[in-house]
């Protein structure tokens, strides 16, 4: 699933119009899945794009990185398992802080449980 989201990623960074159309792959490495479910893929073009994943039946890991529409780079890496895609970036938004207040409350009721 992850591949497809990908794939979508990059398709669209190619149709966006400060990338260079023209782009070739330097290199692609491409080892497929063995009887245990290991892999390992990547590739570099030569307009800034590279992908790099590698997996097993426990999970994927990888890490990609092209320019932005704004010519600022972008680099990505993420971890995929069980529990979800869990991706990291400076690009990525982030949630704001938790207020003191309900830190509080979080951490009184971690410390008084209910008697039910």
């Amino acid at each position: 699933m992850f591949k497809l989201i990908l794939v979508t990623v990059l398709l669209g960074l190619a149709a966006a119009d400060n990338i260079n159309k023209d782009a070739e792959i330097r290199s692609l490495d491409n080892v497929p899945a063995d009887a245990e479910g290991n892999f390992n893929y990547g590739f570099e073009t030569s307009n800034g794009i590279s992908v790099q994943e590698k997996g097993n039946a426990a999970g994927v890991s990888g890490a990609a990185q092209w320019i932005s529409e704004e010519g600022v780079p972008i680099q990505l890496e993420y971890t995929a398992d069980e529990d979800g895609f869990h991706p990291s970036g400076a690009h990525l938004p982030t949630p704001p802080p938790v207020p003191e207040a309900i830190v509080r409350a979080i951490e009184y009721i971690r410390t008084h449980p209910s008697k039910e």
